[in-house]
């Protein structure tokens, strides 16, 4: 006899739903039997996994338990299943001044998000701007502010829904029985107790977290509940961590998890758990029995000594008064190095560490005390460049993250000097191999392989980042070269951000003679195309080995360089501009592209020059060996029209 609709479906679902379940348990990790899978540099190391590598500077890592979750019964369907989680995690900065990203718990349709990145963006994301693609929804733990994202603060937990930027944020902390807020500090190494539970049918989330010996509080730390939970939730996802760094070493570890779909996750064994402390800490006393030393000692010298304490403390505070950290120092987060430190890697700002100077002051090679080669960049209090350049290189460099842009790795203040640490670029700037008589001269195939490298940074500064980035100081001695004679732009000394679509309000005009795009003179205003006239006369100075202006005996002697291109370009001998010590290096047409294409972008007309996108597909495209029929139509307006005087 058959039966019931209604009891069918129910012995159905009774059959099928065990196949779908997921419940363990991770006390520890076996580095031979992990029990999960891992992506890019995360892996076990003492029994914890540990995300990320401390060599790798721009090191990103995954865990994931291998098996999907099901969490819908199918992809169309809104109905959303339920599941419980809770982890115990360890999050130790190197340097506990040094901003941290800290890690993520994730649902994703992917253990490899498309386009993910390290840094800020917890290898998961690609930016604020660009949302990955969906579904990805995450439980951040972080423990850095970036104030682009709209975080309120270091340490905070959010929910993302597949963007880097938090849907709904909350401090980290918890609410005690009587309903007091304590707060948890995520980044200093303590064992933190996490616990999630996903209520499916009533789209809501709510996570918890406290230190470790703390039962779990009744009240979530951070509850979201939004039925648009539904469009980042696939059928079935991957569940796990995710973090990413930089510079600064950070480790990120799970040390415990645990999770079930079919009803609350079991409870972790916390009392075996190791424990991860700064470098320098060595004591095994309790923090209420190294309070009590530390006030005896302290009362105890205080009335043996008070007269030389006072004394002492007011030649202490007269000392360092000068040297004490401004308010606008705290908004920067690249890693604020000693003076001392920097002092001993340049052997005292010795001459013989002296790799060149300028109306900005000197730049020293420095080898900082784990043998990474920097350059320390000091500038003159009185030069012109002075404190508001230096904080806006701050504000920009610190921030930025391309493979063509000299990495900013600090900074430094000791009252009025002013010093910036970066990469140490072991080839120089690129003027020192192209004028004059070289030691070594740069191949036709190298030369257009830096110029791709610095449009590519230069797309990056005007479309790739939250704001608007105009360098205004583009030139070729701007241009540093590494081991490999890749090209890296630097010196963001003169730097301005904008948000897209404003409108610049500088007035002052500031940039080098030769550069300067012709509408400076008169609306004083730098935007992306004042950018790209400048990169126009680099391509030039690059192509012809000759520099923006050559200074004859009098004014009516002087040679400009894109007059001379021009010139050239309306008489049909265009490929007669190549510098004459590269004969055989190249082709053609791929000469004459390359020159028209320098000519673009130093059109008068700042509306009619090419954009950074334009000028990257055509160095790095596969077809190079003509530009579009439009770009060179408005390049032949300019050279032989009335606004052909640049």
């Amino acid at each position: 006899m058959r039966p019931p609709p209604q009891s069918f479906i129910l012995l159905l679902l009774c059959w099928v739903y065990p196949c779908f379940s997921v419940d363990f348990l991770f006390n520890s990790f076996n580095a031979t039997k992990p029990g999960v899978i891992f992506i890019d540099d995360a892996r076990v190391d003492s029994a914890v996994i540990l995300l990320t590598n401390d060599t790798n500077q721009y090191s990103l890592g995954r865990a994931f338990y291998p098996t999907r979750i099901r969490m819908k019964p199918t992809q169309n369907s809104t109905t959303l299943s339920s599941f419980s989680t809770s982890f115990v995690f360890s999050v130790l900065p190197e340097i506990a001044s040094s901003p941290g990203f800290g890690l993520t718990f994730v649902l994703s349709n992917w253990t490899n998000p498309p386009n993910a990145l390290a840094s800020q963006y917890f290898g998961l994301f690609t930016n604020a701007t660009v949302s990955s693609q969906a579904p990805l929804l995450a439980v951040e733990f972080d423990t850095g502010q970036n104030p682009e994202f709209n975080d309120p603060n270091g340490n905070h937990i959010g929910i993302d829904l597949n963007n880097i930027e938090s849907t709904k944020t909350e401090p980290a902390g918890y609410y005690n029985s009587s309903g007091g807020f304590v707060p948890v500090i995520m980044n200093n190494g303590q064992n933190v107790h996490a616990w999630i539970d996903f209520n499916g049918p009533n789209f809501e989330i709510n996570v918890t977290v406290a230190p470790i010996g703390v039962p779990r509080p009744p009240v979530p730390t951070l509850n979201f509940k939004d039925p648009v939970i539904a469009n980042y939730v696939s059928a079935e996802m991957y569940v796990g961590f995710s973090a990413s760094k930089t510079t600064w070493v950070e480790p990120q570890r799970i040390l415990a998890w645990s999770f079930s779909d079919t009803g609350l996750a079991r409870e972790i064994n916390t009392t075996n758990l190791p424990v991860f402390l700064p470098p320098s800490s060595t004591n095994s006393l309790s923090a209420g029995a190294i309070a009590g030393i530390s006030i005896g000692c302290a009362a105890f010298v205080l009335i043996l000594s008070y007269g030389l304490y006072r004394f002492w403390l007011n030649q202490k505070l007269k000392d360092q008064e000068e040297d004490e950290i401004e308010d606008w120092e705290l908004e920067y987060w690249p890693h604020r190095y000693s003076y001392e430190e920097l002092s001993q890697a340049t052997n005292g700002f010795s001459n013989d560490q002296l790799l060149g100077s300028g109306g900005f002051g000197k730049v020293y090679k420095g080898i900082l005390s784990n043998s990474t080669e920097v350059a320390v960049k000091c500038v003159n209090h009185d030069s012109k460049q002075g404190l508001r350049e230096f904080m806006a290189e701050i504000s920009s460099m610190g921030r930025l993250q391309h493979k063509n842009l000299v990495q900013m790795r600090g900074w430094c203040r000791k009252s009025t000097e002013l010093m910036l640490v970066y990469d140490y670029m072991s080839n120089g700037s690129l003027d020192r191999y192209i004028f004059s008589k070289p030691k070594k001269l740069l191949n036709w195939q190298q030369r257009r392989q830096v110029l791709a490298d610095v449009a590519e940074g230069l797309n990056y500064l005007h479309h790739g980042w939250d704001q608007v980035v105009v360098h205004r100081d583009i030139k070729s001695s701007n241009i540093l070269l590494d081991s490999e004679m890749r090209g890296r732009l630097g010196d963001f000394g003169l730097a301005k951000l904008y948000s897209h679509n404003e409108v610049p309000n500088t007035t002052r005009v500031v940039g080098t003679l030769g550069y300067l795009a012709p509408e400076l003179a008169t609306i004083a205003v730098p935007t992306a195309a004042s950018d790209v006239y400048s990169f126009g006369v680099v391509i030039l100075e690059v192509a012809s080995g000759r520099k923006p202006i050559e200074m004859g005996k009098d004014e009516e002697e002087d040679r400009v360089l894109i007059d001379c291109v021009r010139e050239l370009y309306v008489e049909g001998k265009l490929v007669e501009a190549a510098d004459e010590r590269m004969q055989g290096e190249y082709g053609v047409e791929e000469m004459e592209m390359v020159l028209k294409l320098g000519l673009a972008c130093c059109h008068p007309d700042p509306q009619k020059r090419p954009s950074m996108k334009e000028v990257v597909a055509l160095l790095v495209g596969e077809h190079v060996a003509a530009a579009p029929a439009e770009l060179l139509t408005e390049l032949a307006r300019g050279a032989t029209g009335d606004n052909n005087d640049v």
